[in-house]
């Protein structure tokens, strides 16, 4: 219920969003033991979709527009499931992951106080929020007895968590403050969730515009991509931990069909929940009819004891919904990142910036982009080195490493970790050109050891060639070491077979560097797409 608030919907619709849900990924899901619902994670995602097209004070439109919302995240899910798309969940990296989480945690805790003191603010961003509600608390608009109930709440639920006891503090602070709330009648004193509508909701999507529904779906793009990577990696760890196989792609269609059921029955966009899951394996569960009892149980809450909810605080829900979003937050995590990879750091900061001062989805976009940049400019300038013969080891080695390393005379070997393509091939170029150049004594052959070049595009063949050319012209002749056989294939399919012809292979690096010493010896070499131990 806490999760629906948080996305700006109405209470009662994050239980709708359990009950049917459960039961279909009871039915279709291939996990034992993932459950699903409501997400802290994915809560303001929602809200920035839905809460910007919902007519104002109309909570009716807002569940509606997140039915949609619901529908649209689960068909793109199952889309993407059929289409073997499962894969599009490593877009969102560990850096990435790391901050917008974080990021997430700082916008749902600012948006529940005020419902945690007893006021409500009215500003857009976090910045904003921020700004309103110093200067509420400034202006002295705290509820005194509001900001009693939400601190005690608060307290309960973090005291049970700290005693790290077997009972859970969420039950206990929302049973205390129903009863509190009950005998001291604050009904008229605070704000209340309200009692449940009667009955279950029915499949309705009145009112929505069409308009708005081809605005939803940019962000249900989001949302598919952001609850699936989160369910994915939460359903492989599980799954490894119980020594069992889930296939990525039928897991995106049942994560699918659960919220298209969701969206038809009253519900928002769910996920698998980090927080219920582990506490499902933890007290035993071995199938999925844990979750069909946890959707029975709701349901005859909901039909059963409607009215309970009229007496639970605003207030408490706040502090429930704090203590969740605590969870997302990991800066261990971040301090470890810094301390492993600077480069990934920063772009965990770039995700936590963009989502926290930009915007959810925006920020999202933002650090995906950015994430890309960062891969372009590892293989844009990758790193390259010149190998050389190190005294007492086999084989050849980087002389940056190994200063102390020997150049054989008249050879020089080039190494260049990155697949040749538009972005690089005029660099690779340089590199080489510019060794032959400082070469200490004339340069007769330069042995390129390729095995570390899984791609190559018609820009850098075009640069290969014009490289080779010009070593030609120098009196030089350009050889290739451990090309995996896919890459030899391209140079024959890209009309170069015949001036790289298969004198210039050879299997191992020991192999080109044995002919360059025995330029007289034959050599039995390896033809473009021959399977040899280079290859994989």
């Amino acid at each position: 219920m806490g999760y629906a608030e948080a996305a700006g919907l109405p209470a009662y619709a994050g239980l709708y969003a359990t009950i049917v849900p459960l039961l279909a990924y009871a039915i279709v899901g291939p996990s034992k033991i993932l459950v699903l619902g409501p997400d802290s994670s994915l809560a303001p995602l929602i809200a920035a979709a839905v809460v910007p097209l919902a007519v104002t004070d109309d909570p009716e439109s807002a569940l509606a527009l997140a039915g949609v919302l619901a529908v649209l995240v689960g068909a793109i899910m199952i889309a993407g499931g059929f289409l073997n798309l499962g894969f599009v969940t490593e877009l969102l990296s560990k850096p990435l992951r790391l901050g917008y989480l974080n990021a997430i945690a700082l916008v749902v805790i600012v948006g529940q106080l005020p419902k945690l003191l007893g006021f409500s603010v009215d500003a857009s961003g976090l910045l904003g929020e921020i700004g309103a509600i110093a200067r509420a608390v400034g202006d002295g608009q705290v509820d005194p007895t509001a900001a009693w109930v939400g601190v005690a709440s608060l307290l309960v639920i973090v005291g049970f968590k700290v005693l790290h006891s077997r009972v859970p503090g969420v039950l206990v602070a929302v049973v205390g403050a129903v009863i509190v709330a009950a005998v001291a009648d604050l009904s008229d004193d605070i704000d209340m969730v309200g009692a449940l509508p009667e009955g279950l909701p029915r499949p309705s999507f009145g009112g929505v515009d069409w308009g708005d529904v081809a605005s939803l779906v940019g962000p249900a793009a989001g949302i598919a991509l952001i609850a699936f990577a989160d369910s994915g990696v939460l359903s492989r760890t599980f799954a490894a931990r119980r020594g069992e196989n889930v296939d990525g792609n039928t897991e995106m269609k049942a994560i699918g069909v659960a919220n298209v059921a969701s969206g038809m029955f009253g519900g928002f966009p769910i996920s698998a929940s980090g927080s219920r899951t582990p506490v499902a394996e933890q007290s035993g569960a071995r199938t999925q009819l844990a979750g069909v009892v946890g959707a029975v149980a709701v349901l005859l809450f909901v039909l059963l004891a409607p009215g309970v909810t009229a007496y639970l605080p605003q207030a408490t829900l706040g502090a429930v919904v704090i203590v969740a979003a605590t969870a997302l937050v990991d800066v261990r995590g971040l301090v470890q990142m810094w301390r492993m990879s600077r480069t990934e750091a920063l772009l965990a900061a770039a995700a936590f910036v963009g989502v926290a001062l930009v915007g959810v989805l925006q920020g999202i976009l933002v650090a995906i982009g950015l994430s890309f940049l960062a891969v372009v400019v590892r293989v844009w300038q990758p790193y390259r080195a010149e190998l050389v013969a190190v005294p007492d080891r086999e084989g050849f080695h980087d002389l940056a490493r190994h200063p102390e390393g020997r150049r054989i005379p008249g050879l020089v070997i080039v190494r260049f970790d990155a697949p040749l393509f538009f972005a690089n091939g005029e660099m690779f170029d340089r590199y080489v050109r510019s060794l032959v150049t400082d070469s200490p004594r004339p340069v007769e052959w330069v042995v390129l050891a390729a095995e570390p070049i899984i791609g190559l595009d018609t820009t850098a063949v075009d640069e290969l060639v014009d490289l080779d050319r010009y070593l030609e012209s120098c009196g030089i002749r350009l050889v290739f070491a451990e090309m995996k056989g896919p890459i030899k294939d391209r140079l024959v399919r890209f009309g170069v077979g015949d001036r790289f012809d298969p004198s210039r292979f050879h299997p191992t690096l020991e192999a080109a560097v044995d002919a360059f010493e025995s330029r007289d010896r034959l050599h039995d070499p390896i033809r473009p797409g021959d399977d040899d131990g280079a290859e994989s």
